[in-house]
């Protein structure tokens, strides 16, 4: 069991405590961090005193309904989190094979599996059989957050994405398009129409409101779709515009008219984005070259 002493005086974190504070933070309550982690409640209790007691201070302020972090345990959170993800991340690294293989975690935005996305996943499985492939799906926003959070080894995100604890490993230029079942919709369209949007955050709908603005016309008569599949639909129906990249406009959808928008809003970048670090798997350099060469 991994532990971290202070030269000088008997502290001694041991990495169990470090993840044990770090889940009640995250659950903001002793019991269901206990039944997160399967652990007897008492048996976290203790941890938790016994980590109070050597740092010297108090981490959580207790009350009624659970737990919250004391100025001093917000603190320690970020460090217990970089802690435990670097003990994470050399345990991966010494332990890691010659060829991709083990796990690899991979966040998408659901507008670029409507590509080629899914092909290359298939094939990325077939050439690398032994790494365990997860795909999680979400806004650019939440993946990023993952990413940085050590929840995913990688995203592909629409947008620009500002960190300085973030690197872009590839970019592809997509175009955005007008969705519509009117016929050459028209300014006084735009005006009196409705629109089919995604939750705020979306790049797209940043994409839109922007453009709308432009035109002096308000985003105001809106129906807010968080499923990309329920969008389309929306919008097949009739029932709503919308803006989205051309590389939707595939299968059922095919039959979707599709309208530029002017230059200054037609570009938008997809990118596969990793955290800055020393380590980066094999399974993840394989998938990256993949999409490289076979494109989104």
């Amino acid at each position: 069991m991994g532990s971290i002493e202070r030269e000088g005086t008997n502290v001694v974190v041991e990495l169990t405590d470090l993840k044990i504070f770090v889940t009640i933070a995250e659950e903001e309550s002793i019991t269901r961090a206990a039944e997160r982690l399967q652990y007897v409640q008492s048996n976290v209790t203790t941890k938790l005193r016994k980590l109070e007691r050597e740092l010297g201070v108090p981490l959580f302020i207790r009350h009624s309904k659970g737990v919250v972090l004391t100025e001093k345990g917000v603190v320690f959170l970020q460090y217990a989190r970089n802690i435990l993800n670097l003990a994470q991340e050399a345990q991966q690294a010494v332990g890691e094979t010659s060829y991709p293989s083990g796990p690899l975690a991979i966040g998408v935005v659901e507008t670029v599996t409507c590509g080629g996305f899914i092909d290359a996943i298939a094939e990325f499985q077939t050439m690398y059989p032994e790494v365990s492939l997860s795909i999680v799906t979400g806004n650019t926003i939440e993946l990023l957050t993952k990413v940085l959070d050590h929840q995913l080894d990688g995203a592909l995100v629409v947008g620009d994405v500002h960190s300085d604890d973030i690197v872009s490993e590839y970019t592809v230029h997509d175009e955005c398009m007008l969705l519509s079942q009117k016929r050459y919709p028209s300014a006084r369209d735009l005006i009196h129409g409705k629109w089919a949007v995604s939750p705020e955050g979306c790049p797209f709908r940043a994409v839109l409101e922007k453009w709308l603005h432009s035109e002096g016309v308000p985003l105001n008569n809106i129906i807010e779709i968080s499923s990309l599949e329920t969008l389309l639909s929306c919008v097949k129906s009739g029932l709503a515009s919308t803006l989205l990249p051309q590389s939707v406009i595939s299968g059922v959808y095919s039959s979707l008219a599709s309208y530029p928008l002017p230059a200054a809003y037609r570009v938008i970048n997809t990118s596969l984005i990793k955290r800055k670090k020393r380590y980066t798997s094999k399974a993840f350099i394989a998938f990256k070259d993949l999409i490289e060469a076979r494109g989104l």
